[in-house]
């Protein structure tokens, strides 16, 4: 359950956070260290307050910004300021820049600025940020070398100088000794990749280009002492002469403390938004987050112009459980809900838990209803699958709610309402059920899934049979073959046409085990009337690419034929044209097996897909179908006329056989006649019949053959 963030909690958040806040100003008072910033789009400024002691104004009078920063640069200095700040808009590095300022009590003082430039998405200069150190001692003290020396040595600061070639320390203050455990004497036998563990020599090169090329350098590292610990040090460097010798001299700061501050801050942040957007129990979106997302959802949706669907869960009397188990029992159970839940959805899709019993999917880019309801009745199912908690079996069911965008609206709170109207109309069904928004989804959603469910019995009790179309050389009027079709006869419902039930056989992955039945139950029937002494010629039958990607097709196909001693040469497998075309490398290989058997291969619907003629060259093909869309309007319709001669040419330059479906009035078969295509199919010759109506046709054709 969702766990609300308490007023001492958030108190107590508070005061740590104003307590990191003193630490840091006290850091700043210290170090004398001044933090900044500029907003470079409105020029107004954001000083901290050891900056205002540094130029020593009076915050409560002052309003910072950028000319307020010129106003006090001495006028020696003011074209250098400028002309730093424009180095680092174009660069976006960190720059220093060193200066002199009167400030407000007229007192001269030198200062140190580390700045540097943030940009937006479009690389536009919005923000600098930066540091200001009062260095008026140090530059002092270089004026006097004696007082100098003992300002560094004595310093807390770790200072080094280093050798600009070999990176050994050729000076170490006791600071440094101090802060690394090393003796002065250990440490000038070392070099700066001794106690800085992660640096290699390609960043140091990098880092000394640099600090030549402007002059001072601000860098973060971690130094290795003696003992092996490790802590963050930020360090100042410049370019110098030591001793008639090219160096460094850095200037480390520990600031291991305000490293873990930000660290601590950064964790707090993410543990906010986390709550903020998450549900502490699921550890899924919240209300709040869902409501983004839907947003997020119709403004994807209506750019691609796709739809997607939004359900509304209910769990069916979940509140028994917590009554009479308790909510640990209850919390135990949502989870697992979420779980399963999770599991249906792809990666695309969204699941949020809007509170208590309830959860919300959005299913994006849906092509039609039945994606739709397929998914709301796995759902359905899933939740109704027994959990086992604690020694406790209990079985939940669930009501869902649908609306679809744009159908049901376009705005989220509408569809949100929708979805929970018709999730309260699911409970009024009876609960345990899913219903659309729309009462006409909700019927075509219910025919298909009992649909479905039935055809799955059909399968078990072998509901199916075949019905064969003959196929005619319509020269002499002769069978040539049949092309097998399967018809469904429901036991209550009756004869169920195909174009019924083999789309969702097709989506559902059923068409394999239903082209397995028709082609065993087929193949028995050629065979028996070839041993009949009856020439019902060759078997047409149509193969989904499901089917023959699987692995067993092949041996499964043999086996059918050992079985009822049917031979190769009497079978054709027609497949269609978009088919293949979903993968033509692939259906090239299979189809290359199948035809070294013996067995034709037809390309079905030929013309209405996407070949491509490079592809159609390397198929094993035997025989190109003209789909009857085509010869519809034949001969009046000019454009069928092309197509239909392009085909009938190009089968017959690709030593192709031809054969046209769909042939339904003399004028079709005389104009396929003239133009080459002898072999037909279609009501003008005969409809799909059962086998007794086609046993007596080919009795009839056996007489006046003889």
């Amino acid at each position: 359950m969702p766990i609300d963030v308490q007023t001492d909690d958030l108190n107590a958040a508070m005061t740590k956070l104003k307590a990191r806040e003193n630490s840091l100003k006290q850091l700043e008072s210290i170090s004398k260290l001044g933090s900044w910033e500029v907003d470079l789009i409105t020029k107004e400024s954001i000083w901290s307050e050891q900056s205002y002691k540094i130029y020593g104004l009076d915050k409560n009078l002052t309003t910072p910004n950028l000319e307020l920063f010129f106003s006090l640069l001495l006028p020696e200095d003011l074209l250098k300021a400028k002309t730093t700040l424009e180095s680092a808009m174009a660069s976006g590095e960190v720059v220093t820049f060193q200066a002199k300022i009167t400030r407000a009590d007229g007192t001269i003082r030198d200062i140190l600025l580390n700045g540097q430039v943030i940009f937006d998405k479009e690389k536009k200069p919005i923000k600098l940020i930066g540091s200001t150190q009062d260095i008026t001692e140090q530059v002092a003290s270089q004026r006097d070398s004696k007082e100098f020396l003992e300002l560094i040595e004595h310093s807390s600061n770790e200072i080094y100088i280093i050798d600009f070639n070999t990176f050994e320390y050729l000076y170490v203050n006791k600071g440094a000794t101090l802060s690394l455990g090393y003796s002065s004497d250990e440490l000038l036998e070392m070099n700066i990749f001794d106690i800085n563990p992660n640096l290699t020599i390609t960043q140091a090169n990098q880092m000394k280009n640099a600090g030549l090329k402007v002059g001072k350098l601000l860098n973060r590292t971690i130094h290795l002492r003696k003992d092996g610990s490790t802590y963050h040090v930020q360090s100042l460097i410049h370019p110098i002469k030591y001793k008639n010798k090219q160096a460094f001299v850095i200037f480390d700061t520990d600031i291991t403390k305000h490293i873990e501050d930000e660290e601590k801050l950064k964790r707090q942040a993410i543990e906010l938004n986390y709550q903020a957007n998450y549900d502490s129990l699921t550890d899924l979106p919240n209300r709040m987050l869902f409501k983004k997302n839907l947003s997020q959802a119709i403004s994807q949706a209506a750019h691609s112009h796709q739809r997607f669907a939004l359900l509304f869960i209910d769990l069916d009397q979940f509140k028994q459980i917590n009554d009479s188990l308790g909510h640990h029992i209850g919390d135990k159970v949502l989870i697992e809900i979420s779980k399963r839940l999770s599991k249906i959805i792809t990666d695309q899709d969204i699941l949020a838990r809007l509170g208590g019993d309830e959860f919300t999917i959005i299913l994006k880019d849906i092509h039609n209803i039945r994606t739709v309801s397929s998914t709301a009745q796995e759902i359905i199912d899933i939740i109704k699958q027994p959990i086992i908690t604690d020694g406790h079996t209990m079985f939940i069911s669930s009501s869902i709610g649908i609306s679809i965008y744009p159908t049901d609206s376009d705005e989220d709170n509408n569809l949100i309402k929708y979805s929970d109207v018709a999730m309260y109309k699911a409970k009024d069904e009876g609960r345990d059920n899913f219903q659309f928004y729309s009462s006409e989804m909700t019927t075509l959603a219910f025919e298909r899934v009992i649909l479905e469910n039935n055809l799955r019995v059909a399968i078990k009790e072998n509901q199916f049979v075949v019905y064969y179309q003959p196929q005619f050389n319509a020269l002499n009027g002769k069978i040539t073959g049949m092309e097998a079709l399967v018809r469904w006869i429901h036991p209550d419902i009756g004869l169920i046409p195909p174009s019924k039930f083999i789309p969702i056989a097709e989506e559902n992955g059923l068409i394999i085990d239903i082209d397995r039945i028709v082609m065993k139950k087929a193949m028995q029937q050629f065979s028996t009337w070839y041993a009949d002494g009856l020439k019902p010629g060759v078997l047409a039958l149509n193969l989904a690419m499901k089917q023959l990607n699987q692995k067993d097709f092949i041996s499964m196909l043999l086996d059918n034929m050992d079985s009822v001693n049917f031979k190769s040469q009497w079978l054709e497998l027609e497949v269609t044209e978009g088919q293949i075309m979903n993968n033509p490398s692939l259906s090239i290989e299979k189809l290359n097996e199948i035809h070294n058997l013996g067995i034709e291969i037809a390309i079905d619907d030929f013309g209405t897909g996407y070949s491509s003629l490079s592809y159609l060259k390397k198929l094993p093909l035997d025989k190109l179908k003209i789909d009857q869309s085509f010869l519809v309007d034949i001969p009046e319709d000019e454009d069928d006329v092309a197509i239909t001669r392009a085909i009938i040419s190009l089968a017959q330059n690709l030593n192709l056989k031809i054969i046209a479906e769909g042939v339904e009035t003399v004028e079709q078969k005389e104009f396929l006649i003239e133009n080459g295509c002898t072999s037909v199919q279609g009501y003008f010759y005969a409809r799909p019949m059962p086998q007794d109506e086609i046993t007596k046709l080919l009795k009839i054709h056996k007489r006046d053959i003889n």
